[in-house]
């Protein structure tokens, strides 16, 4: 930690008044958090100004200049960094956000998630930079999409060729009053409704960081071996009946693909090209309960972010988690890569980063090429 570092103690973090004269700061819910007895009468007053706009050495100057014992802020300073409450900004960071009231105060409740408590902050400026392409205004296309934009991925573009139907209709997606439009453009709506400064234009072609496929059977669309081919990594996000499905997340080059989980249904049911054919005929209706739904684009959307902050790897590499609410567990499902694919043997492509410049993920990010066993076909 730096003096230029900015601290930030998040706005919903409880500042709460003892009996005893102390003040508690966090500390609730199983979190750590940090007790100030005696509190001293300033720390009311130098608690909301911790909002990530200073470098730490301004406020410290400032406390000195408003009478309080630089030392003595610095303590609390430390305590709360040390109890993982602050979170230090760099000052891109606050230059990757919207500007206006709105956007500030939109950005307040997210920029904490998007970044490492007690460290510095970087994963906001990588989802700032970001392009997200979601193939399918669905019913969990679109709240998917929705939710990348308000947690600060800077472009998220819808792709849909159909008419809104009343089946369309879900929370934090497209509404009744929407049929009869084109679902992309009910869907851009939808979109900006959660973040109204939202980048929605398509990107160039190929230079999306993910591509997030949204209709029920998405391995069977020709748009796929394209983005294979093209190194875009890709993920499934969709509603098979009564069942969301998140996953695979495929990385071409790195993880198995989707032609990988087709050849495993493929040995289990030799009758499934023929079954997926059918599948795919039409396109199907809108299905899927509301809490599936929005389950399932939730879901999704953690996995896309996972990715985008380089953080952590998404567990949907060459898996596939199964959500049936009312069971709040979902059931995973592993896809090797398949011997008759060879989507590994070729060169690794690697796309992330391609429209805004975010480092590519750290070398152990990944996990290793290891040979397991499909245990399922659904």
């Amino acid at each position: 930690m730096t003096d230029a570092v900015h601290p930030l103690l998040p706005v919903a973090t409880p500042v709460l008044h003892r009996e005893n004269g102390s003040v508690q700061v966090g500390g609730v819910d199983g979190s750590d958090g940090v007790v100030v007895a005696p509190a001293p009468g300033w720390l009311s007053a130098l608690l909301p100004g911790v909002d990530g706009r200073r470098t730490q050495q301004a406020v410290l100057v400032d406390a000195a200049g408003e009478g309080m014992d630089p030392t003595d802020v610095a303590a609390v300073l430390h305590g709360l960094r040390d109890a993982g409450l602050l979170v230090d900004l760099e000052a891109a960071d606050l230059l990757a956000s919207d500007a206006g009231p709105a956007a500030a105060a939109r950005t307040a409740a997210e920029l904490p998630a998007a970044t490492v408590p007690g460290g510095t902050a970087s994963l906001w400026r990588l989802r700032r930079a970001a392009t997200v392409v979601v193939e399918g205004a669905t019913r969990v296309g679109t709240p998917l999409a929705a939710v990348l934009a308000a947690s600060g991925v800077g472009r998220v573009s819808i792709r849909d060729q159909g008419t809104t139907v009343a089946g369309d209709a879900v929370v934090g997606g497209l509404t009744a009053a929407d049929e009869g439009r084109p679902r992309s453009l009910a869907a851009a709506d939808a979109v900006r409704r959660a973040s109204p400064l939202a980048d929605l234009r398509p990107p160039p072609e190929g230079s999306a960081d993910v591509v997030v496929l949204a209709r029920a059977w998405a391995a069977s669309d020709p748009l796929v071996a394209g983005l294979q081919r093209g190194g875009v990594p890709h993920l499934v996000a969709t509603v098979r009946g009564g069942t969301g499905v998140v996953g695979p997340f495929v990385v071409p080059g790195r993880t198995s693909c989707l032609h990988c989980a087709d050849l495993h249904r493929r040995d289990a049911d030799p009758d499934w090209p023929l079954l997926a054919a059918a599948l795919t005929a039409a396109d199907a209706p809108p299905s899927g309960a509301t809490t599936t739904c929005l389950l399932t684009a939730v879901t999704g959307a953690l996995q896309v972010l996972a990715y985008l902050d380089a953080a952590a790897a998404p567990v949907t590499l060459g898996a596939t988690l199964e959500l049936r609410p009312p069971d709040p567990v979902p059931l995973m499902r592993r896809w090797p890569a398949h011997p008759g694919c060879g989507c590994l043997t070729g060169p690794e492509v690697r796309r992330h980063g391609g429209s805004g410049g975010a480092p590519e993920h750290p070398a152990g990010v990944l996990p290793p090429r290891r040979p397991e066993t499909a245990d399922g076909h659904g």
